[in-house]
């Protein structure tokens, strides 16, 4: 299972057996609505805080995925999940009427990825048959934490992305699970190989500028993926990462134009997928734990199940920085994490 240096290979590995997306007003405005399985229109979602409002989110997310799939409480052994708020209250709070046993995230934005990743490594090694993987953000509790609270009106410089409200989740599957009262699971997607990400950090210390701190670990990600598994851009559809925005995809390309490797014509940014380049003012793109998470459900998947893309390499982006740590003078490392997603025909 083991691939290279830190890659494992997954010879018919587990498959993604139902998925779910809630989102905001301002993300059923974009290009993915009709992919968003609900729509919240009041960004509160009736709650009497933003952090309350996320956690909604995710438990909205949540038992849509268990509707979806068909699925009781006792169908899902383990939950990854994680949001950007501190110590995971976004996900502690949301989840907590599921009863499920919880293992706890932060990846800054790459955080579904990492679920992902997790939950693919938990099934194919046997320790359960059906694990969820879930991530969220809110724009309004993501300035309130890191940037500056809503009502301070201050102006956001064109490098800046924008935190996206929404939240995806999946429940990754051992194939053939069958209940003589139910349908066998479907197969969105097979997962079949894990590049887990290391922290790169190049000093970058302007926190209106994410894609520039984000792009160098989705650089040595994707060298080390690409070494571990010897093969290079031209084996997948898509390259598709989390939320580098113009800036940093601009950067990434560069980078890796630098060795050889050109992208460009497959590379894809969930964060210039998520809303319109022309008529909603993001400034650089989307972002948030739930811009990679969202646009796996509403445009990723379907793209796989249907077969117009037979296989692509998800890699969401992260940059790992706290209100402390920036405070401090810190500079905000990435982290980047790829999974491979292939076409099931079963």
């Amino acid at each position: 299972m083991q691939a290279g240096k830190v890659s494992i290979r997954m010879d018919g590995g587990p498959i993604i057996s139902a998925f779910a997306t809630v989102a905001g007003s301002k993300e059923g405005q974009g290009p993915l609505r009709k992919g968003i399985d609900k729509i919240e229109e009041n960004s509160t979602l009736s709650k009497q805080n933003w952090e309350q409002a996320e956690s909604q989110l995710q438990k909205e997310t949540l038992g849509l995925l268990f509707h979806k799939g068909g699925l009781e409480q006792g169908d899902i052994r383990y939950l990854f999940a994680g949001d950007l708020l501190g110590q995971l209250i976004a996900t502690s709070f949301g989840i907590a009427d599921f009863h499920l046993p919880l293992f706890g995230l932060y990846g800054a934005c790459s955080t579904m990825g990492e679920a992902l990743a997790l939950a693919a490594m938990t099934v194919h090694a046997g320790y359960a048959e059906r694990v969820a993987a879930l991530a969220s953000s809110h724009f309004a509790s993501a300035e309130k934490q890191f940037r500056f609270p809503l009502g301070y009106g201050n102006q956001r410089p064109l490098s800046a992305t924008w935190t996206v409200t929404g939240c995806g989740a999946v429940c990754v599957s051992k194939e053939g699970l069958f209940d003589k009262e139910k349908n066998p699971d479907i197969a969105y997607a097979r997962i079949t190989g894990i590049t887990p990400g290391k922290v790169v950090d190049i000093g970058s210390r302007d926190a209106m500028n994410m894609g520039a701190a984000m792009a160098p670990a989705a650089f040595d990600t994707l060298l080390h993926h690409f070494e571990d598994f010897a093969c290079g851009p031209e084996e997948y559809d898509k390259i598709i990462t989390g939320d580098l925005g113009i800036i940093g995809q601009r950067i990434l390309l560069d980078l890796m134009e630098k060795k050889g490797l050109s992208i460009e014509g497959r590379h894809m940014d969930c964060g210039l997928e998520i809303y319109a380049r022309q008529g909603q003012d993001v400034h650089a793109g989307g972002s948030g734990c739930g811009c990679s998470a969202v646009t796996l459900g509403a445009y990723i998947l379907p793209q796989l199940f249907s077969g117009n893309w037979r296989k692509v390499l998800f890699l969401p982006t992260g940059a790992l920085l706290s209100s402390v740590s920036f405070n401090e003078g810190e500079s905000i490392p990435g982290i980047a994490h790829a999974v491979v997603l292939e076409h099931c025909l079963s």
